[in-house]
């Protein structure tokens, strides 16, 4: 009886925690490897798609990424316009970009590094912030290319340089996901770390297959919001008390 009694008042006391607690928003703007997936390409997820199942119930995450998106075209569409009306005081916006922005062959998408990337950046935080809520910077994560060594090779150059550099500079959070998931993709080696990319066997929206080294899959999308949430809940402490301690995967 004594025990039943305790698992009441810790069930009271987690209920009343929660709920004296402000519900927030995530807003998550980036490119492909964030974004929201259809069923007809699955097992291609973004991170950001589960990051919501390592939060708890007062946490509410909207997901802006989409496909193809530098940050250049991400303002350029009217996509930031709509994320910034819908801010409120007290909310979160998460900023990945990178991936897209060097593509130098596409005039829409390019953007130099410490010029148009880093003031696009700059843009964002000034702009989340004059609206009362909070900005985090997040490097982009690893593309999986192997050099002949068996480590990984850098494919970003200067980006993740120059959010690291905007970061410092604007006392913003960041959460190096280039760096995390680059130590955690080269200990799974060459063959293993298939398995966090698209590499799947042909399928009927696929028939050849898929061997892709950038976007991730449903189980490797889980390991980057949880490397993610991680870094994110020893960083913020506002989120931190947030984390969702049993994952809804």
């Amino acid at each position: 009886m004594h025990r039943i009694i305790i698992i009441i008042v810790w069930f009271f006391a987690v209920f009343v925690t929660c709920k004296s607690e402000k519900h927030i928003t995530i807003f998550t703007i980036g490119d492909s490897t964030m974004a929201n997936k259809k069923a007809e390409v699955y097992p291609e997820t973004g991170w950001c798609q589960v990051a919501g199942n390592y939060f708890n119930e007062t946490v509410t995450i909207k997901n802006h990424a989409m496909n193809g998106r530098s940050s250049k075209s991400f303002i350029d569409e009217g996509r930031w316009t709509h994320v910034l009306d819908s801010l409120q005081k007290g909310d979160f916006v998460f900023i990945q970009f990178g991936h897209n922005d060097q593509k130098a062959q596409d005039t829409t998408r390019h953007t130099l590094p410490f010029e148009t990337y880093s003031e696009n950046l700059i843009k964002f935080i000034q702009e989340t912030r004059d609206k009362g809520a909070y900005p985090v910077l997040f490097t982009s994560i690893v593309r999986r290319k192997f050099g002949e060594d068996g480590k990984l090779t850098d494919t970003h150059g200067d980006y993740p340089i120059a959010t690291r550099k905007v970061a410092a500079e604007l006392n913003v959070p960041l959460i190096d996901l280039q760096t995390l998931t680059e130590a955690f993709v080269n200990r799974l080696g060459d063959t293993e770390s298939k398995n966090v990319y698209l590499w799947t066997e042909p399928n009927e929206h696929f028939p050849e297959g898929r061997k892709d080294d950038t976007h991730l899959s449903f189980d490797g999308a889980n390991i980057v919001a949880q490397l993610a949430i991680e870094a994110i809940t020893e960083t913020i402490p506002e989120l931190s008390k947030r984390k969702q301690l049993n994952s809804k995967k």
